[in-house]
């Protein structure tokens, strides 16, 4: 249910609003606009609400929502979610690249991966210290020393870094490293995990699961912007379809039907989403020109001796010329490279 308030309502009858919502054992979201305030009300709603809100003072009208998901819908939330990482922010004009090595395998690896992606035009770094692995005999990460690793690189480096959780019991350890708390696809539905990940406050970036449906990746969401954590990015890497020329089939389509019923920021994951290195580029491009905020690519200074993922890993040179021809397509889309200077109109 969403309580749309006049133009001009103030912040006392707002106030009495909330209090009513919460009175009534449910939550109150609030939404400021340019204009109006809308307040999202989250909880078992029962059917003489309605009536009881329309007669509150400031309050134009009360919509039901019929969708099951409700704070990450455009309908509580019409205006589009930034999600700000220092200087960074993800939802804007800007295109922000988060690049580095799929796992953190040792400190000459991960600052050598950290200067070369910094210096083609990436602002964030990831890595992965928690690898979860389809098999148990491969390589797993260096787990807090992969985080040790990963804040020594941060500090030395300048870029904040995003790296993934994979338990409930491991949340607190990775946001003390990180800036960004990555929920993988294989845990989009660890509902305990998404509700620890959103207890902290932290930036979260959600993938979509390898067989999920759109309302069922945004019923995930749910959980942690139900927790009062608005900072929540997703992350288009590919789904599970008959295909097997590549690693996964990667819905390009997803990035404008998540901009319509959604204000989060998305970005693509080209690497996953292929699992090839040549097709990493092209799709990145087509994910930007799909209107993404950002991408998410795994590189790698020797892709044939990395421990996790080397075939969708590019090289450093790769990795330049993937940051040059996005920002030919970033312009042409009416957006910029986060890591490129604007360019003064004349």
């Amino acid at each position: 249910m969403i309580v749309v308030m006049k133009v001009g309502s103030s912040d006392e009858e707002i106030t009495g609003v909330i209090k009513r919502i919460e009175s009534a054992g449910l939550k109150a979201h609030v939404s400021p606009g340019v204009e109006r305030t809308i307040i999202g009300v989250v909880g078992q709603i029962f059917p003489e609400l309605q009536d009881m809100l329309e007669m509150l003072h400031g309050v134009d009208e009360v919509i039901r929502v019929s969708k099951p998901y409700k704070l990450s819908s455009r309908e509580f939330h019409p205006l589009d979610t930034k999600v700000k990482i220092g200087g960074i922010t993800i939802g804007g004009k800007e295109i922000v690249v988060m690049a580095g090595p799929c796992a953190v395998e040792s400190e000459q690896q991960l600052l050598e991966t950290a200067k070369a992606v910094k210096a083609a035009g990436a602002t964030i770094l990831r890595g992965g210290a928690f690898k979860p692995s389809t098999s148990p005999y491969q390589f797993r990460g260096l787990g807090e020393h992969g985080l040790k690793l990963l804040a020594h690189v941060k500090k030395e480096i300048g870029l904040p870094i995003i790296t993934e959780v994979m338990t409930p019991g491991e949340v607190g350890m990775v946001a003390k490293y990180s800036d960004i708390l990555q929920v993988g696809a294989r845990n989009m539905q660890n509902f305990n995990l998404l509700e620890e990940v959103g207890k902290t406050g932290k930036p979260v970036m959600l993938k979509r699961g390898l067989s999920a449906t759109i309302q069922e990746w945004l019923l995930a969401a749910e959980y942690v912007l139900a927790q009062g954590n608005e900072q929540l990015i997703l992350c288009e890497r590919g789904i599970r379809t008959f295909e097997t020329y590549t690693r996964n089939t990667i819905d390009i389509s997803v990035i404008p039907i998540i901009e319509k019923v959604s204000h989060l920021p998305i970005i693509a994951d080209p690497s996953h989403g292929t699992g090839k290195w040549y097709l990493v580029t092209p799709v990145a491009l087509a994910a930007v020109a799909a209107g993404a905020d950002g991408i998410m690519v795994e590189v790698h200074p020797h892709p044939d001796l990395a421990l996790k993922d080397g075939a969708q890993s590019l090289t450093f040179a790769n990795f330049q010329q993937l940051m040059s021809q996005l920002k030919s397509v970033a312009d042409a889309v009416g957006r910029h490279v986060a890591g490129y200077a604007v360019e003064a109109e004349p």
